[in-house]
């Protein structure tokens, strides 16, 4: 199990890449990859829940007044309760999410050292948490060093893009295109959502 912590994980990642595909050896070179590592546990859930299907600007105005509300704890938001999350401009299923979520929390600690499949099927087990969001949580709170949200649509999109193929690869056609990629394809999903802020003029996935 590969943990990205530091740039010098970010580099022998790009260079495992650059030695496996020609491709990434030509685009690697001009592209800028953040480290993008978040703390782990309910903070890292409770800011996925809260982006959910709105812009980023929506979510970050939603989590400041949860900030300044004292509701980012699981113990701040059961004691707030609906009305609590409502009054922060919680959306009703998000409010269901966080409530259930709140109820009974998984052991964070011990998930840091959990398998990542263990991972996966811990979240995806949570109200509002399914695929996208656990490995997401794996590539950017745990540091996993092979977590590879292949149902993204901007990492579908980037791949298309830069190997010319003509149609979005599916999740498992940008699978297959991965596994040359292991153990670093968490760096390649870095690599292909900062070609895509390039080629798009956009971000891909949330900062």
């Amino acid at each position: 199990m590969r943990i990205i912590e530091a740039e010098t994980d970010l580099a022998e990642g790009r260079a495992h890449l650059a030695a496996v595909c020609p491709v990434w050896a030509a685009t690697l070179p001009g592209l800028d990859l953040p480290l993008r590592r978040r703390s782990d546990g309910f903070a890292a859930i409770l800011d996925a829940i809260i982006g959910q299907q709105i812009s980023i600007a929506a979510a970050g105005a939603i989590m400041a007044r949860l900030s300044e509300a004292g509701l980012t704890a699981p113990e701040a938001i059961r004691a707030a309760g609906e009305e609590g999350l409502r009054a922060c401009g919680v959306s009703r299923p998000k409010i269901r999410y966080l409530l259930g979520i709140v109820a009974g929390e998984p052991d964070w600690q011990a998930l840091r050292k959990a398998p990542d499949a263990e991972v996966i099927a811990t979240l995806t087990a949570l109200p509002g948490i399914g695929q996208w969001t656990a490995e997401i949580y794996l590539a950017f709170a745990l540091g996993r060093s092979d977590a590879f949200p292949a149902g993204d649509l901007a990492l579908q999109e980037s791949a298309r893009l830069l190997y010319g193929l003509e149609e979005r690869p599916s999740p498992k056609a940008l699978l297959e295109l991965a596994e040359p990629w292991r153990p670093w394809r968490a760096v390649a999903a870095r690599a292909l959502w900062a070609h895509y802020r390039v080629a798009k003029g956009r971000e891909g996935v949330r900062s």
